[in-house]
């Protein structure tokens, strides 16, 4: 499993919608790699700040950028 992969799933991973096998790949990459690491446990801590709070949607274009600059930061990080 890469960073992309790893993106890829992370919303079936908080929903518990992920395989017992892709649960494994998930934590091998976690152990491995900070950097998604960092996205799971911010993401986690999003939800629960925002858990009892009003949700916000977000347009099509800002979901990408966002995307976009993480996946950035960690090929930057792992090129390092």
């Amino acid at each position: 499993m890469n960073c992309t992969d790893f993106l890829s799933q992370l919303t079936d991973y908080f929903d518990g919608q992920i395989s017992p096998e892709l649960l494994e790949e998930v934590r091998a990459h976690l152990a491995g790699c900070s950097h998604c690491e960092v996205v799971l446990n911010t993401t986690r801590r999003t939800i629960e700040v925002y858990r009892d709070n009003e949700i916000y949607d977000i347009s099509d274009e800002l979901q990408e950028k966002l995307h976009s600059a993480i996946m950035a930061r960690c090929l930057e990080k792992k090129r390092a």
